[in-house]
This record gives C-alpha cells, structure tokens and sequence, in this order.
C-alpha cells in the first residue's frame, strides 16, 4: 500500500491528499459491508455510543495517514520507512505508563539499533544535497543558482522531517488509543476496522471541502488524462488493501502488545524500503543498505528480546530496568 501511495502522490503537483484518502476509505467500507452481506464476515450494526467512543481513535488515524502521505511527497521511501520505525520507541514507552509495560536491557540495544538506522538515513539525504551541491557547474555558482538550488532541496527535506516527526507522534497516538479503546469497548477486529474508516470519512471529506481546491482545473492537473483510469485503479486497490491492513492491526494490537505491533511492522517496511531502490529509482548506496540493514537486526533483536522476556517471567524473575509498577 506504500508503493501505491508513493506513486499517487508523486505527481508533480498531487494536492489533494484529503480526498484521496477519503475514496480509499469509501472503497474499503464498500468492501466490507458487501462481504458483510454476503455472510462471510460479521460485525456490530452502527451504534451511536460506540462510534462517539471510537471517534478519536479515527481522527488519530486521519492523521497518522495524512501526515504519511505528506512524509512521501518530500522523502524517499527508505528514509521514510526507517524513521518510521522511532514510532515504535514511542509506543515501548507510552506502554510503559498506560499499560503498565516493561523495558529489559535486551529491547533497549533493540531501540538504540533502530535510532542508529535512522541516524544512516538522514545522513543519506545529507550526503545526497552536499553531492548535488558539489556536481553544480562554477558558472552557476557564480550566478546564485547553486546556492538557490541547495536551499531548495535542504527546504524540501526539512518539511520532509518535519511530516514524519509528525507521522511517528501520531501513530504512536493512534496504537496506543486503539489498545485502551478496545479493551473499552470490547471490539472484535471487524468492529474496529469497520468504526476505523466509516468515522473517517466525513472527517476527510470535510477537511478536502474546506482545505482543497474541488476546481475543474485543480482535479485536471491532479488526474491528468494520460494517467487518470491507473491512478483512480490505484485508489481502488489501494482501498481494498486498507481492509486486510486495518484488521490485521486491530488484530495485532489485541491479541500481543502495541510494541509488538510496531516492531512487527518495521520489519515488513523494510522489504519496502528495498523496493523504492528497485522501482523509485531511490539511490542504492552503502549507506541505504547499511540503514536497512541495521534496522532489520534491530528488529530480529527484539524479538529475540521478547521471547527471553516471556521466558523471565514463566520463571517468576524479575526484569530489568524499565517498569512502571511499584
């Protein structure tokens, strides 16, 4: 679903993020009430109470998708992918203070591992702006236009960083909320994928109404022509992908712990992280595949950690160092 976005929203003028959102969700529900109706699946009837108790955990997720979307537009898929993954640091620790949670020493170099692949990653986008600067011809320095270009790239990654500082507070946000409000509303994983994209939907679309501009011209430049039919198609799959995505989410976070949940998911952005190189164009480089790379033992790390975690505390053990009981 990130390629399919990436290639949405990479249009050179794409502006209309809110109402592209908007339709994935359509088409997600679509698909859903329809297998509904059909009796393959089952979930609650829209209640009242339940989607008022449920709706900040859509707008949070409005949100995490939203400023993804805008993360994409300013930065490679790696970068993107691999900043991602501070999300779950986050999430270890919001677990710690809500759920009462544990952090061993083990997690810990887990976590450090993932800040050194990020770490790679910005270092990438550096090394990428000194390279233009340096390939620039001495005539077109002395002109101003180096400089003004350099400027322009630097500008284009810090509104790049700024989306994802963005992105990781409110998924971290969004999986923490979805995890108390389950257990709340006793949700099964139809439930809340169901209340996930029905409640956000007049919440995007009012955002595109206000925020967007609905003009012949403006949704023209958006869905040229030449590639009109494939970006709607894109739209479309891209919707029908959000049902498998956002059950299995709910799913996740329910049955195992939020951290999982995210540590899971850095794992399977890296494969995706692998292919901006392969259909992006993304640069291949020793410092791309190193971030990648890094962040892959990262995750194999934590999960080598949770699994000695589980084995402490069958044995009655204590664990170390981060806990917030008394």
């Amino acid at each position: 679903m990130t390629l399919v976005n990436k290639f949405v929203v990479s249009g050179r003028q794409f502006n209309v993020t809110f109402l592209l959102l908007a339709l994935q969700s359509i088409v997600c529900i679509t698909c859903v009430v329809v297998v509904k109706k059909l009796g393959i699946i089952s979930f609650r009837d829209f209640n009242t109470q339940d989607a008022k108790a449920w709706l900040p955990v859509s707008a949070l997720l409005v949100n995490v998708i939203y400023t993804g979307s805008k993360s994409l537009q300013y930065l490679t898929i790696p970068v993107y992918t691999i900043f991602k993954n501070l999300t779950i640091i986050l999430i270890a620790y919001g677990e710690v203070i809500w759920f009462n949670g544990r952090l061993t020493g083990l997690t810990m170099i887990s976590f450090i591992l993932m800040i050194l692949s990020s770490i790679l990653a910005a270092w990438i986008d550096v090394n990428d702006v000194a390279q233009a600067a340096g390939n620039i011809p001495p005539a077109s320095t002395s002109m101003g236009i180096g400089l003004e270009l350099v400027s322009g790239m630097m500008k284009k990654l810090h509104i790049g960083y700024f989306w994802m500082l963005l992105n990781c507070l409110s998924s971290a946000g969004y999986v923490l909320l979805m995890r108390k409000r389950i257990k709340i509303t006793g949700f099964s994983d139809w439930d809340s994928m169901f209340y996930n994209n029905l409640l956000s939907i007049p919440i995007l679309a009012v955002f595109s109404i206000v925020l967007e501009d609905w003009g012949a011209v403006n949704l023209s430049r958006n869905f040229p022509t030449e590639t009109r039919h494939l970006l709607l198609f894109a739209i479309a799959f891209s919707g029908a992908a959000a049902v498998g995505i956002s059950y299995t989410t709910a799913w996740c976070v329910r049955t195992t712990s939020s951290t999982t949940y995210s540590m899971v998911g850095a794992l399977n952005k890296l494969p995706v992280a692998a292919s901006g190189m392969l259909f992006f164009g993304d640069a291949i480089t020793i410092g791309s595949v190193s971030a990648i790379g890094v962040g892959f033992f990262a995750g194999v790390m934590y999960a080598i950690a949770k699994n000695n975690q589980k084995k402490l505390e069958s044995r009655g053990q204590s664990i170390l160092p981060l806990s917030n009981r008394n």
